[in-house]
This record gives structure tokens, sequence and C-alpha cells, in this order.
């Protein structure tokens, strides 16, 4: 998919900023295998009427990782100021990392051999990098990530509460508090970058949505840093699918209810633990799945997600689940973009949101 997304169309600053409530951002409601010559193929709401568009024995579910204040200030030992963006904890203590030069019209990676540099932290803290993330075999080549080691003067979420910031790009030139990156599901800290899809919810819209008979499940995944500016496929995350979550995952199939992921990262989570039969399983790890198009879904049947830019890996997830549908209707990703454009959406973690839902007879699960 190509298209420009105007600067204009690029959400600068949170709703609340704008006079809105957080459900009351833009909601645009794609039908999958909707029959276009009756009704809209295409709706657009407002996100608090969530629940006029889905049906009693819907389950969605939501990702409960919490955002941390992964954004560090810092110095290369060359005097050069950076900012540390830490990703995925990885384990023996140690993280993987992004380092970032800044520019006028905000920072961007510093794509340079950096293999043993030590980078100085606020607060007297200093970050050692020790080798390219995912290691290629070649220890000093250029690198986006970085294995690094932390040497901190507090305990780590102390000093991030501390010395930490949310990660923000150039696009939202202004800082705002960490509890604007917060969704009202994040119950374990971890994520690096907001699980923006959830932002919307609210506790009211969540209890309407139960009183509609609409189940909410959680799973936890820790988001590392986006891969906005080169498009690479998603690295290592770390996930945790608990049982109960899985057992309603199979009882809304096996009801004829539909499963509506909130986010793509809720996609990556239950289909790495989905069998072939379509059966959801309670597991936790890490997870290098990377869903497209020629992969069929076996737990999700649609997706409450936020506008992503072109070229980006997520829009291959929207578009496998669009093509469940039937031949040819991956082109409602198309349709539904144009319309996002012509109508005025906001994109990125403060903008608007876009559900690719199934209307119920068309949904397909995989034959046992």
């Amino acid at each position: 998919m190509t298209f420009d997304v105007p600067v204009a169309r690029q959400a600068s600053e949170p709703p609340e900023a704008r006079g809105l409530r957080r459900d009351e951002v833009r909601l645009m409601v794609s039908h999958i295998g909707h029959d276009r010559g009756r009704g809209r193929e295409i709706e657009h709401l407002r996100f608090h009427q969530l629940p006029s568009v889905l049906a009693p024995g819907d389950l969605l579910v939501a990702n409960a990782s919490g955002t941390i204040n992964a954004s560090i200030d810092g110095e290369r030992a060359i005097g050069i100021p950076i900012e540390l963006h830490l990703s995925t904890a990885l384990p023996g203590g140690l993280w993987s990392v992004e380092v970032r030069e800044r520019h006028p019209e905000g920072s961007k990676p510093l794509r340079v051999a950096m293999t043993g540099e030590v980078l100085g932290l606020a607060g007297n803290g200093r970050a050692s990098l020790l080798a390219p993330y995912p290691y290629g075999g070649d220890p000093f080549a250029p690198s986006r990530l970085w294995t690094a080691a932390l040497e901190l003067p507090l305990p780590l979420s102390e000093y991030l509460d501390r010395y930490g910031d949310p990660i923000r790009y150039g696009y939202v030139p202004h800082a705002w508090p960490s509890s604007y990156y917060q969704t009202i599901f994040a119950a374990e800290p971890g994520s690096a970058e907001m699980p923006s899809a959830g932002r919307p919810f609210t506790a009211e819209l969540v209890r309407a949505l139960e009183a509609n008979g609409i189940g909410v499940a959680p799973i936890v995944l820790h988001t590392g840093v986006s891969s906005l500016e080169d498009h690479e496929p998603p690295y290592e995350e770390r996930y945790d699918v608990p049982g109960r979550t899985a057992e309603l995952v199979n009882a809304t199939h096996d009801t004829g209810g539909r499963v509506i992921a909130v986010g793509t990262t809720v996609v990556r989570a239950l289909e790495t633990v989905t069998d072939e039969r379509g059966i959801a399983h309670p597991g936790r790890g890490w997870t290098d799945l990377v869903i497209a198009a020629n992969r069929p879904m076996r737990a999700v049947d649609g997706i409450l997600t936020g506008l992503h830019e072109p070229r980006a890996t997520h829009l291959a997830i929207l578009a496998a689940i669009a093509a469940r549908g039937g031949e040819g209707r991956a082109r409602l990703l198309d349709r539904a973009y144009d319309e996002a454009l012509a109508r005025g959406y906001l994109w990125h973690e403060f903008g608007d949101s876009h559900l690719l839902l199934p209307v119920a007879e068309s949904r397909l699960r995989p034959e046992a």
C-alpha cells in the first residue's frame, strides 16, 4: 500500500488537548465480507459508539502491558547529545536499546558502529553497548538497535520515574505526562511504547460493552520501539496469554462469536499460542511470529487498531485479516485508507481508530 500521510493528518497532541474525551476520537468501521450492494461497507462513528457495531457473544482482547518512561537523555563519549530508547528487556539483565541523535525536527536513529562504546546517561547512569541487536555475525556493524548493559544509580523503575520520559517522535512536538501514555488496561509495566489501540477505551465504555454481552479479556505483550523510520519486521517480544483468556477465545468461537484483537500486539500474542485447528492455548515466552497475508489467521477474526504508515509491517496484519472475507477483500483496506485520508482522520498513537470487523455470518474458522 502506497500513500502519503500529510503533516496535518498526524496527531500532534492527545485528544484531551483538543477538547475531546479519549473515547470521542473517530472510529472508522470496515465491514469484511459485506455485500457492497446493501448498506455501507465503511462506517464513520465515534469510538464510544463501539458497542453498537459489536454483538453479544463477541470478545475483545486487549493488551494489559503498561508503558514505561523508556526515553533517557544521554551523551556519547565524543560529546554528542543523544536519546537512549529502551526497547526490550533481555535475559541476564540486558536490554535492547536504540541510540538516537537529536535534530531540530526530532531525534533520528544513529546508525554507526558503536560496539564497546559507553554512553553517559542522566543522573550518572551509563549504558555499555555490547553488540548489534539482533546479532548478525559482525560485532562492529552499524545497527539501529544494540544489546546494552545498564549501570544505574537506582532500581530501574525508580530511575525511569525520575529521569525517563515516554518515547515520542517528531510529530509530537511537546512533552506530555506519563499518564497520557497509559491505557486503562495497563497492569504490568514493560512496553517501550504505548499499546495505543487500547488508548480510547474508558471505564464507562468497558461497562457498556459488558452490559451488552461483549466480553473483554487481557493478554500481555511488551512492545519494543516501533519501526516508523525503516519499516523492518518486528523483533522478538515477550508475551503472556493467561489460561482464562485462551478459554474465552475458544468459547467465543464455539458459540459463533467474533474475537476482536485490540491492536496488532494482541494479534501477535494470540496467533502465537493458537494451533492449526484454531484452538488457543495459554502460554508465555518470546514470540518472533510475523503475520503476512499468506499466513491464515487462526484465533483473530477482526482488529481494532490505529491508522498505520504506508509500508509499515502492521499493514500486513490488517491485510491478512481483511483477506479472510474472501478473494479480493484485501482491497477493502485500500478503500478504507482512501476514505480516512479524504475525511481527515488522524494517524499515530494520539489519533483515530479503525475497526476491521467481519460480518457475523462470514467468520471463517479453520477446519478441524
